[in-house]
């Protein structure tokens, strides 16, 4: 006798199928697509799009740079944290650099390259030297003092390769050789500390291998607490972030109305007010969105150079 108890289990899944199609395919799909039309979520759903002059110029969620075609930060404007994403705040490419603390030795260029004008794609710098660099450029921007801690004056980390007999924890009491790992020798004229221990500190040779040595960072004499602040010289996770804290947003007030020819006191009320407060009243810190604070800049103060 023919049985037709498999056919009513494939029927019956067939019009599962359907159903959850309908259901999960169409259904829902569209209910949710009805929702974000409303007023109020419409614009998070598209984007969170701002206009300019009738025009699209960004994400309120998207950071962006504001620089000349050479990448030269422009005055007039407040700038935006430095971003890892692609070659910046590139949603497609949406990435942190992945360096920890202890990424603090660089790999030097090829000087023979570099002499030709091109770049050596085995060079890669340091976390240490990212930040470092990063901070003597935004105090030569907004005319402070860029030092930190562990940074040369020549926007390297400042680290020395030791050698010598060490001791049973580690150390090198008497060192017969000192060298600054990430200053080259034909960059710069001289080393960020002429002697270690009484041995005479000498600049790092391409090609030279240096992992025999102990590796020391040097603190410095610059202040615990350094004029330029952590997010002016720090990649946010997503390298999209497009805040940056109210300290960074104040560092760069006197330089935006000085290019706009505006009092700083009125720039400086136009950057409270775009001030926002912490995540659901508790969370991180106090931020400005650097998009919209430009644009109000432009509304309030064109730049007329």
């Amino acid at each position: 006798m023919f049985d037709l108890s498999w056919v009513r289990r494939h029927l019956a899944a067939v019009r599962a199928l359907l159903v959850f199609t309908v259901v999960l395919g169409v259904a829902y799909p569209l209910a949710v697509f009805a929702v974000a039309q409303l007023p109020g979520l419409d614009g998070k759903a598209e984007g969170s799009l701002v206009t300019s002059g009738g025009r699209t110029v960004g994400s309120a969620l998207i950071g962006q740079s504001f620089t000349d075609k050479d990448g030269n930060p422009l005055k007039q404007y407040f700038q935006s944290r430095p971003s890892n994403a692609g070659d910046g705040y590139d949603p497609t490419a949406t990435s942190a650099s992945n360096l920890g603390p202890e990424d603090i030795v660089d790999t030097l260029p090829d000087p023979k390259l570099v002499a030709a004008g091109k770049e050596d794609e085995n060079a890669k710098q340091s976390l240490l030297t990212q930040v470092c660099e990063r901070s003597k450029a935004v105090g030569e921007l907004d005319g402070v003092s860029g030092a930190r801690p562990f940074c040369a004056p020549s926007g390297v980390g400042a680290v020395l390769a030791v050698f010598g007999g060490r001791t049973a924890d580690g150390d090198v009491p008497h060192p017969t050789r000192v060298v600054s790992l990430n200053e080259q020798e034909g960059v710069v004229k001289a080393p960020f500390v002429a002697a270690y221990k009484g041995v005479r500190v000498e600049l790092a040779r391409y090609g030279e291998d240096y992992a025999t040595g102990l590796v020391v960072p040097v603190r410095g004499d610059a202040p615990a607490d350094p004029a330029v602040p952590p997010d002016a010289v720090t990649a946010s996770g997503s390298g999209l972030d497009p805040h940056i804290s109210a300290a960074y947003a104040r560092l760069q007030t006197a330089r935006v109305a000085e290019a706009r020819g505006v009092p700083p006191a009125r720039v400086a009320e136009l950057v409270r007010r775009h001030t926002g407060g912490r995540a659901l009243g508790f969370m991180g810190e106090p931020a400005v969105n650097v998009l919209q604070l430009n644009i109000a800049l432009d509304r309030r103060f064109p730049f007329r150079g």
